[in-house]
């Protein structure tokens, strides 16, 4: 990071500058670490009484106090978009993987949804917080506490970080209310034109509007799958479910895709243990991508798990690159 003009470390942020995406350095003044340089990078979201409040692409809070900056600037909101990657803005994706992933049941709170599907997976049992509440944000979080201590849920919030338009204050105000983030995942985009193109057995890959009893067989994520369970998973505009058959009545491998308009996402892509490193979740991904491509769709997305290495190695050879990271918040503060 180059901070200095003519040879010299310039602090050249104020308090009108929250809300820009900032880069500092500062001197940390206690401890082991006293005298040496840190850098941190994020939106700056606050800065009251000698303190700064900067919010990183992570979705961690870092608290700064004035005294120990030596250098600061405003930095641009976003790094440039990579070639022949789809372009879109943060909320037409936050928008369009809510619709691949619906809740059983939902309500409004202002231009915010809490969404609830009895507990199966987070992203249908959080708020989805594009908007504003339209109450205070002391208010509306206390209605998300008691709409989902009445369905016996722990109240989740879902959040975003890392692009242009993203939720870095709500993040910190959560914070400050007593909210945990809990896990942190990257939402990623790809061409689906080159995931089509993909090397790969397609042949050995079954496709079908519906899911199965084999096909569930395989899905990790839910040891019972009640009707709320098929109601998610059979949610959206366009799906398909991929299987792999096995030598048993368990598939080797599985996956589902969304299409919605040029959009097509791709999800619970798993495979057997016993049978990795053949090439079978890129046949998976290139079937439906395959597939999607003849809906007319021409850009991809996904979601993984920040600390799944395996999956983002696995999507890093596929082309695919993070646009933006979201959270899943939860209430945590004793009453």
């Amino acid at each position: 990071m180059e901070f200095t003009a003519g040879g010299r470390l310039e602090v050249r942020i104020t308090p009108s500058d929250v809300g820009k995406r900032v880069s500092v350095r500062r001197r940390a003044e206690t401890g082991s670490e006293a005298g040496k340089f840190t850098d941190a990078v994020g939106v700056l979201t606050s800065w009251d009484e000698g303190v700064l409040l900067i919010t990183r692409r992570t979705g961690e809070t870092v608290r700064i106090p004035e005294s120990s900056l030596v250098a600061g600037k405003v930095v641009p909101t976003a790094p440039a978009r990579r070639r022949g990657l789809p372009a879109a803005s943060f909320e037409e994706l936050a928008r369009v993987s809510a619709r691949s992933w619906q809740p059983v049941e939902s309500a409004p709170l202002g231009d915010w949804v809490l969404r609830a599907a009895s507990g199966f997976t987070r992203r249908a049992n959080s708020v989805l917080t594009l908007g504003d509440p339209g109450i205070p944000l002391d208010e509306a979080l206390i209605r998300v506490r008691s709409w989902y201590a009445d369905r016996g849920l722990p109240a989740y919030v879902q959040t975003a970080t890392g692009a242009e338009g993203t939720q870095e204050a709500l993040c910190a105000e959560l914070e400050e209310h007593g909210w945990e983030r809990e896990v942190t995942a990257e939402l990623r985009v790809g061409g689906l034109a080159a995931l089509g193109d993909l090397d790969a057995d397609v042949e050995r890959v079954r496709l079908g509007r519906s899911v199965d009893e084999s096909w569930l067989r395989r899905y990790q994520r839910s040891t019972v799958p009640g009707p709320h369970v098929l109601k998610v998973l059979s949610s959206g505009p366009s799906v398909w479910f991929a299987t792999v058959p096995g030598e048993s009545d368990v598939p080797a491998a599985i996956g589902r895709c969304v299409v919605d308009g040029r959009w097509a996402g791709f999800m619970a892509v798993e495979v057997d243990p016993a049978y990795r490193r053949q090439g079978l979740a890129t046949a998976v991904m290139a079937a439906l991508a395959r597939r999607a491509l003849d809906e007319g769709a021409s850009a991809a997305w996904l979601q993984v798990e920040t600390d799944n290495g395996g999956a983002v190695a696995l999507y890093d050879g596929m082309g695919f690159a993070v646009h933006h990271l979201y959270h899943h918040f939860r209430y945590s503060r004793s009453s």
